[in-house]
């Protein structure tokens, strides 16, 4: 498995740790934003993240900033990205499961045990392709053709 990560100034200590961390877990690691600086912008991140996604570069990404919730927003402005602000184990859980989410967006205050649990938990679930959730996304996936 592949993964990319991006943050903007914020977390960037907290992204070194959860590269280790993954990397122990045997998954590659795209680091998306190692150009950081103080007055960075969040959404060039998450595009870099999400375009690597929705190009198949990276299997699923894992974006943070100062809520995860500006990271979410830029990175569901690119076609087939499915990106849910997380804040809990059972929501990373539910977002891959339920909603086939290909990103997470975190908050980096949270703590790194947390961080780790949450990212943890979304790369190992997979998607239940039950109908109804199937039949959800492919709704979705049309609103994104209407524009």
């Amino acid at each position: 498995m592949k993964v990319a990560i991006a943050t903007d100034h914020n977390g960037v200590e907290q992204k070194s740790d959860l590269i280790f961390f993954l990397g122990q877990k045997g998954i590659e690691v795209l680091d998306m934003s190692k150009d950081n600086n103080p007055v960075d912008d969040y959404p060039d991140f998450a595009k870099r993240v999400a375009e690597s996604v929705a190009a198949g570069e990276a299997d699923l990404g894992i974006l943070m900033c100062g809520t995860g919730i500006g990271m979410s927003i830029a990175a569901n402005k690119v076609k087939g990205i499915r990106c849910a602000k997380v804040s809990s184990e059972e929501e990373a859980f539910l977002a891959r499961q339920h909603n086939n989410a290909n990103i997470i967006a975190l908050s980096y205050k949270a703590p790194l045990e947390d961080l780790k649990i949450m990212i943890d938990k979304f790369v190992s679930t997979d998607f239940a392709h039950d109908e109804r959730h199937v039949r959800r996304i492919a709704k979705i996936s049309e609103m994104e053709e209407q524009w």
